[in-house]
């Protein structure tokens, strides 16, 4: 069951006249509890995190926004689990407004889903929430079987007393209450991880019927009265806006009903999809040519980063930073250097943009149908679109077909186009983008270039690390004001090259800001997507250098991180990684924030046609306390899908500024008859979750390079794996050293 909540639910419905039950209040300070007693029992609303009507209907808040991930059902897991309610009588309730009440703590109360936070930051609020609705629930039942409290017990929806009367959670929230005290938020126990009946359990996921019967409704799906359809031509080159436009072939086209000009494009807004889509192709713009993205060519941008890579005088700035690399690098026996690239990737989410908008007569206010990641920054583009209030707002969160970072951006130009056009043609209006204007007018992953150094001792053991990455802030691009506040300290761009999971004495990781040569966002992994494949791939090169195994001298780095040599260990003997003779198998450890994956990836060599099949993956995964085992295992194995896809494939072109591809015919995705077969092992460990989304992603890539030399003994440094690229590898007698 779903339903929607809003600020202005609360204030309508919390407390309903003449109803009765509770309502908990959790803010900076606790929990409250109000009593509101009644002759009849209608629900009353649990604020904020949860409601418990008289007829045992438990809502729960879920402040997130789903895109495939299910933290829509693994939130509202986590208090149920506390409150010990029964799962069957949850009802969920998505936060369809920006509230920082329900905030993100790892991100400062900003509503905003993403990074694999949604679990980490939500886990112990949530968990308080349940545990001291549960309390209040307990003391009500005391009070009311004149018992004492600690001789009371619960279970699903239910308080049971030793003689085995039992109240429901409906029963006693109608009952008031008089004489209880309310515990402190930091103070009341929470549950023993052994009495849990939820958490760690398959719990089926809430979205899956409707996604799985076409009854789940996107943006897309959004139909409203009288509503239009718009179709925007947007300029081909980035900062360019339209000098002049003729719409008379396109105004002439049935059912078009205006031609509306925005900041950078034209949009037709039409009775129908494809009246706008048709129409669209035949205005004729005269754009602006003076954008300085005109002279945007990756393949010019790359070589500029790599010759900032290599430059030992470029402007860095430290990223992470222990002991002292640069003189351990100099003392070494041998130092050994190699340089890695990679190119802009396309999201590829199965959804393209779409938003419905219908803006008040007076202009000043909206309602919003879209999919996105944050209720605070669709708000600030509705607000900024109409320079309006936050209370003439009305936003509707709909679920997404995947996003992976796509749908971050400050300012959401897709929800701004609905806004304009609808405020233009004084009607609802739903745009809608082709896969053709989601891939090139897109964000993207950025390019990056990254100079290792390391040396080694006679002994063949690491000494020293340093590891330059040339590429440009995404979080100075989608998100300018996080970026005054946080410079020059970027974890979107940066993230993985702290190298967190070993112990390495003397460690530099640097970020070289680059130029920024296309518009950029988030990416599944972000950082870590590209900093984990160079700095694994450079791994492995250290150990041939040093003539040891690829596992050995990984194991010698993690003597202080037990966690993550029981991941090595497994996922070796997952693989039969010791006694793999010639196979051709590739090790990886990587991760994202405190979330660990050990792979090993097989693979076979077409030496004709240079295409590389992966045939198996292996992974070993350590992410904390697991909340819904069955769907970490499904975002571990479509993380590392995601990861192979884009070391094999994903990779965007640029010249004079505009995108070459177009769509998946030439940006082209793992297909389904590609993928491997994957083995999954998941530690359980006593320590809060850290996330799954995102750890399955950065080892993968390293994985298959790794693999490439064990089959050929030749490197591969320059992601995505393409063809051309391995065949150029086939052909060399050389080590490649770009």
């Amino acid at each position: 069951m779903t339903t929607s909540l809003t600020k202005s639910d609360f204030s309508r419905r919390g407390f309903l006249k003449g109803g009765a039950g509770l309502a908990f209040f959790l803010g900076a300070g606790g929990l409250s509890a109000v009593a509101v007693r009644a002759q009849n029992a209608e629900p009353l609303d649990v604020n904020p995190w949860l409601t418990i009507s008289p007829s045992g209907t438990i809502s729960i808040v879920f402040p997130s926004t789903e895109m495939g991930q299910s933290s829509y059902s693994t939130l509202p897991q986590i208090l149920a689990e506390e409150l010990d309610a029964n799962w069957d009588d949850v009802v969920i309730a998505q936060l369809n407004e920006d509230d920082r009440t329900f905030g993100n703590p790892l991100f400062g109360g900003v509503l905003y889903t993403a990074g694999s936070t949604s679990v980490q930051g939500y886990y112990e609020p949530m968990r308080r929430a349940g545990a001291q609705a549960r309390d209040v629930l307990l003391q009500i039942a005391s009070r009311q079987l004149e018992v004492r409290k600690d001789s009371l017990r619960t279970e699903p929806s239910a308080v049971v007393a030793e003689d085995g009367t039992r109240l429901s959670y409906g029963a006693l929230a109608a009952s008031g209450t008089e004489d209880v005290q309310i515990p402190d938020a930091d103070a009341i126990a929470l549950k023993d991880p052994q009495d849990f009946r939820i958490i760690g359990q398959e719990v089926p996921r809430r979205d899956v019927p409707a996604k799985s019967t076409g009854k789940a409704r996107y943006a897309i799906d959004v139909e409203i009265d009288n509503m239009a359809y718009a179709a925007v031509l947007r300029t081909p080159v980035e900062g360019e806006t339209p000098r002049s436009v003729d719409d008379a072939e396109a105004r002439a086209v049935a059912g078009v009903i205006d031609v509306v000009t925005l900041p950078d494009g034209v949009a037709v807004v039409a009775e129908s999809l494809w009246a706008a889509l048709g129409a669209r192709d035949l205005v004729q713009v005269t754009w602006s040519d003076s954008s300085p993205a005109r002279a945007f060519d990756s393949n010019a941008t790359l070589a500029a980063y790599a010759e900032a890579a290599r430059d030992p005088q470029a402007e860095a700035a430290v990223w992470a930073q222990t002991g002292d690399a640069a003189s351990a690098i100099a003392k070494a026996d041998r130092t050994v250097s190699h340089l890695y690239l990679s190119d802009y990737a396309y999201h590829a989410q199965i959804e393209p943009m779409a938003a419905v908008a219908t803006v008040d007569p007076d202009g000043m206010g909206a309602e919003v149908w879209a999919g996105t990641q944050t209720q605070s920054w669709t708000t600030h583009t509705v607000m900024e679109t109409l320079g309006t209030t936050q209370d003439r707002i009305r936003l509707n969160m709909m679920t997404m077909g995947g996003s992976f970072g796509r749908r971050t951006a400050f300012v959401q130009d897709y929800v701004r186009d609905a806004v304009l056009s609808s405020k233009a043609v004084g009607r609802p209006v739903k745009v809608i983008w082709t896969r053709e204007d989601d891939v090139k007018h897109g964000t993207f992953r950025p390019a990056a270039a990254q100079k290792l150094e390391a040396g080694l001792t006679a002994h063949g053991r690491l000494t020293g690390w340093h590891h330059r990455v040339a590429t440009p802030s995404v979080i100075g691009f989608f998100n300018p004001g996080r970026w005054e506040a946080v410079k020059p300290n970027d974890v979107i761009s940066m993230r993985g090259a702290e190298s967190k999971f070993y112990g390495i004495k003397d460690f530099q990781a640097d970020h070289i800001i680059t130029e920024r040569q296309a518009r950029l966002a988030p990416y599944r992994g972000i950082g870590a997507a590209y900093t984990s494949f160079a700095a694994e791939a450079f791994m492995d090169e250290l150990a041939a250098e040093a003539g040891r195994d690829p596992l050995d001298f990984r194991l010698d780095l993690v003597e202080e991180n037990p966690r993550g040599r029981h991941l090595l260990e497994k996922v070796a003997e997952m693989s039969g990684w010791r006694a793999r003779g010639d196979r051709a198998l590739g090790l990886s450890f990587a991760g994202y924030s405190s979330s660990m994956a050990a792979g090993v990836a097989e693979i076979e060599v077409d030496d004709d046609t240079g295409e590389i099949a992966v045939t198996q993956i292996w992974a070993a995964v350590d992410a904390g306390r697991i909340v819904s085992p069955d769907n970490a295992h499904n975002q571990i194995e479509g993380g590392i899908i995601f990861g192979i896809s884009s070391a094999l494939t994903e990779r965007i072109d640029i010249e004079e500024g505009q995108v070459l591809q177009s769509n998946f015919f030439d940006y082209e995705i793992l297909r389904a008859d590609r993928v491997p077969q994957i083995d999954i092992y998941m530690a359980t460990v006593e320590a809060p979750p850290t996330g799954v989304g995102e750890v399955g992603t950065p080892m993968a890539s390293a994985a298959i390079a790794n693999a490439f030399f064990a089959a050929k003994g030749q490197r591969l440094r320059h992601m995505p794996f393409t063809p051309d690229r391995v065949r150029d590898a086939l052909q060399s007698e050389l080590r490649l050293d770009l």
